[in-house]
Parts: C-alpha cells; sequence; structure tokens
C-alpha cells in the first residue's frame, strides 16, 4: 500500500491508509493514546485502541518529533466532535499498525505551538531543520516556491529563454565588495561571486538570446545593515528591441499575475501601477521608495509603484562622480549628447526605473548603453582610466562592437517580494537556510578555519 499525505485523507473515508511523518503532540486517555501526527500537507489526529494491542504498546514509546510510518482506518468523526481548526477535522485516524522510522530528542525549542513561545533567532539559526517543520516556515517556503513557479511559467509563455550564468566570474567594480575565491590552477589569481549576472545576461542579448530570465543566486561582500544577506536571489531579466515603456508594462504584467495565481486573497490598490519621478516621489514623500497603501496597518493591501527618471550621477563623499544605479545604464535619449560631451553630469537623467511595493524597492532595471563609446563615457565620468577600463571591462566593450542590438532588463528580489506576500518583516524567515546580520551560519559553524594544507595549494599566507 503506497502512502498519502495527511490531507488526502479527507478522500479516503472508511479506507485503510498508510501516512509517514511527524508526532506533533502525544497524550494518554485512560487506556487510549492520542497523537496529533504531521507531514507538510497538514496535521491529523491519530487514536491508538486497545483493541489493537500491538500497536498501542508501540505508541507508548512515541516522543514529540518521533518519525513514524503509520497504518490507519480512516473514520469520519461525528459532527460534535469536528475540529473546526483542522483542515483535517472533519476525520480521525484509527492506528492498526505503527513502525518507529526514527527517535528525537526534546527540541531545543517548541515546534507544535511556534507562537506559545519567542524563540531566540540564534537558536533558530542553528537547528534550522527543526525551524523549519514550523507551520509559519513551511507556509513561507510553500509561498515561495508558488512565487517561483508562478514567474517560470508566466516567462515560457511569454516566450523568455531560461539561461545560467557562472558562478565563479571575474571581479569588476560594479558598487559593492566582491567575494573572492582563489585559483589553485593559476597562483595568485582570483574568481569572484557575482553580484548579479548584469553583464552575462548583456553578453547573452549581444548572442542573439532575445528574451532571457534565470532565478540567480547573487552574492555581495557588504557591511552588517539593514535587512540583507551576503547571498540572495533575484529573478533576472533582459530583452533585446525594446524601450522602457515596453519593459516596464511586461514585467507589471508579470507581477500581477504571480500575485493573483500565489495570493488571491491580496488586494491591488491600483488597476494599472502609477509611475511617479524620482524628483516627484522625494518632493511629496521625501524617500523614493514611498510606501502608497490606503491602510498601512492591512497586510493584505499592495500598493504598487514605479519610479523613473533618476539621476544618473551623484557625487561621492571625495567630490567624485558615481553612478545611482548601474554603469550598464543608458541615459534617456535627450541627454544621450550630454553624456557624450560629458556635460550637465549633475543633470543627467538615466533610464533607470525602479518598482516599489509597500514602501520597500522589489526591483529595478534599466534600458542599456549598448553601444561602446556610451560605456566608455560612462566609466571616464566615474573616474576610470583607459587601462582601468580596459581591465574590468575590456570583455564587454569588445562584445559590443559586432552589432548589439538595444535591450533592458530588471531584476526582481525575490526575498524581499516573497517576505512582503508572506506579511513577514524581514527576508530571512523566507530563506531555506539564511545567515545573521553578521553574515554567520551559526547551523554549519560558517564562516570557519581551513587547513593549512588547502592554504599552502593556494598559496594563500594568513597574516
Amino acid at each position: 500500500m503506497e502512502r498519502i499525505s495527511i490531507l488526502d485523507t479527507l478522500n479516503h473515508v472508511g479506507e485503510e491508509v498508510v501516512l509517514k511523518g511527524w508526532v506533533n503532540t502525544r497524550r494518554k486517555m485512560g487506556k487510549m493514546i492520542f497523537i496529533d501526527f504531521r507531514d507538510r500537507s497538514g496535521v491529523c489526529q491519530v487514536i491508538f485502541l486497545p483493541n489493537h494491542a500491538e500497536a498501542l504498546e508501540e505508541a507508548k514509546k512515541l516522543g514529540v518529533e518521533y518519525c513514524i510510518e503509520l497504518k490507519g482506518m480512516v473514520n469520519q468523526r461525528p459532527e460534535k466532535q469536528v475540529n473546526k481548526d483542522l483542515a483535517t477535522g472533519t476525520v480521525e485516524i484509527e492506528a492498526l499498525e505503527l513502525k518507529i522510522l526514527s527517535e528525537s530528542e526534546t527540541p531545543p525549542f517548541e515546534i507544535e505551538d511556534e507562537f506559545k513561545e519567542e524563540v531566540n533567532e540564534e537558536l533558530r539559526l542553528k537547528h534550522r531543520y527543526l525551524d523549519l517543520r514550523r507551520e509559519r516556515m513551511q507556509k513561507n517556503l510553500i509561498l515561495r516556491h508558488n512565487v517561483a513557479k508562478s514567474m517560470r511559467e508566466y516567462l515560457y509563455e511569454q516566450d523568455f529563454m531560461e539561461v545560467e550564468t557562472p558562478i565563479l566570474t571575474k571581479s569588476t567594480p560594479e558598487g559593492a565588495r566582491d567575494f573572492l575565491v582563489p585559483s589553485r590552477n593559476y597562483p595568485k589569481k582570483f574568481y569572484a561571486l557575482p553580484q548579479s549576472p548584469q553583464q552575462y545576461k548583456q553578453l547573452l542579448m549581444v548572442g542573439g538570446i532575445e528574451k532571457y530570465f534565470q532565478i540567480s543566486r547573487c552574492f555581495r561582500d557588504e557591511d552588517a545593515r539593514g535587512d540583507r544577506q551576503p547571498e540572495f536571489t533575484q529573478l533576472d531579466i533582459e530583452m533585446s528591441f525594446v524601450e522602457r515603456d515596453d519593459v516596464i508594462v511586461a514585467m507589471e504584467e508579470l507581477i500581477t499575475q504571480v500575485v493573483k495565481v500565489v495570493a488571491p486573497e491580496k488586494k491591488l490598490t491600483f488597476s494599472t501601477m502609477p509611475r511617479k519621478t524620482y524628483q516627484e516621489v522625494m518632493d511629496e514623500y521625501g524617500v523614493d521608495r514611498p510606501d502608497l497603501r490606503e491602510n498601512k496597518e492591512d497586510p493584505n493591501e499592495l500598493a504598487f509603484l514605479w519610479v523613473t527618471d533618476f539621476p544618473f550621477f551623484e557625487k561621492t563623499e571625495d567630490d567624485k562622480w558615481t553612478f545611482t544605479h548601474n554603469p550598464f545604464s543608458a541615459a534617456i535619449p535627450d541627454h544621450h549628447e550630454w553624456l557624450m560631451q560629458k556635460e550637465n553630469i549633475g543633470d543627467i537623467i538615466t533610464t533607470q526605473y525602479d518598482m516599489v511595493l509597500n514602501g520597500f524597492e522589489i526591483g529595478g532595471g534599466s534600458i542599456r548603453n549598448h553601444q561602446p563609446e556610451a560605456l566608455k563615457k560612462v566609466l571616464e565620468i566615474i573616474g576610470y582610466s583607459d587601462e582601468e577600463i580596459q581591465a574590468n571591462f575590456g570583455h564587454m566593450l569588445e562584445a559590443f562592437k559586432y552589432g548589439t542590438p538595444p535591450h533592458g532588463g530588471i531584476a526582481f528580489g525575490l526575498d524581499r517580494l516573497v517576505a512582503v506576500l508572506a506579511g513577514e518583516q524581514g527576508i530571512r524567515d523566507v530563506i531555506a537556510f539564511p545567515k545573521t546580520l553578521e553574515g554567520r551560519d551559526p547551523m554549519m559553524d560558517s564562516p570557519s578555519d581551513v587547513d593549512q594544507e588547502q592554504l599552502d595549494e593556494l598559496s594563500i599566507k594568513l597574516v
């Protein structure tokens, strides 16, 4: 007999079934034993009766979080005994046979009633495999799965190609600090983990892919601040032969479709996402990602906003120019000549567009510079010499010589989008195995020391 899910017991009343999962709770009432039994699909009540003596005797050994296999009869509960708090509350499983698959020590925190105690986050992350068993985390990861699934299905329908790009890449100055990976075969040289697939996705446009997407891992070695993670996930998209409005309309349809599929209970504040320029939102709200919800206490209200027309450049503390978003962006057409002449630098507007949701930036992109001369001007303005440009971005300038199509795209922060939809304050609760704010993994105890032999192989000396 094949195993079925606990939720599926509703379709097998009056039948014998096999279930596998974990003991949520155990309680003895007279000669009977009751357990709440859990798998990924839900929870049901199981009763062990004296007329099945062997199963009852085995049930006396059970503890919380024991992993078991159960053969039982699905019985309809009398109307007065229906548990309206359970999806399976109309049925009860009469245990016929019990097999203990794996015993469990007493967990360091309660799993069955996660709202009964406030668990220290360090403890939760140290025993994340137990934390994942809690209903809250199960729901969050299921939601994350459904969001990614819905995104993929929509993009497949729109003829996007899913293409993977490398994790081991080249260290280039793109804003954040790179994670470096030493090369054993090339002593004193390093790979870098990608801050984003930005350069690769543009090179895919050069390669004629035209419509690309990837749910990609990104890595940034940033100081502890805000709700950040050293590694995170984004939905990365790029399209050829498009202008700004083409991307905005397509992405608005994508996100709206995803929300309708995975969170139909959510209320969209606008039928069409409003658009405001950077200057408008700064003048009106004082921030570039305003929360436009009518009732900010309503977790089911979703207020989207497109923010456009950002300044291309801003001054650093040492009075040098830097890009506000991305060095690969293009200036708006009216300001292209200013860029090429390196004039009115502080007034140049870029084609950048951000999608804001409930006060969070969940996505950002732009139309790119597809002409090598224009990209080179951006890099010159932010202070790179010809030698530095060639060393860091020569591969891009070389590629752009060969009939590069106009292109643009966007990247959505998958972690943040899921967190907002789940009603979570932080992204750590929608990531299976996150790091602490300081970038540590208490469960794996990383970062950690490595053997001297490994360091010697990589020609590394610790100082």
